[in-house]
């Protein structure tokens, strides 16, 4: 019976990607890019990490 927990397991399905670790590139482009210019600055930046993380169904 000690195997039905490893079975169990098993069965889960795996885990969703979160948004926090979605689209890292983006992510780091985006950051870098509020941090040294300010967020009017990086308009391009902002909106290509969105789309990334719509493509993992994110809104």
């Amino acid at each position: 019976m000690g195997n039905s927990n490893s079975v169990q397991t098993q069965a889960q399905p795996q885990q969703e990607c979160k948004a926090c670790s979605a689209c890292p590139e983006t992510r780091q482009l985006r950051d870098e890019c509020i941090i040294f210019n300010g967020e009017e600055q990086c308009k391009k930046e902002i909106e290509n990490h969105k789309v990334c993380l719509k493509k993992y169904g994110f809104e």
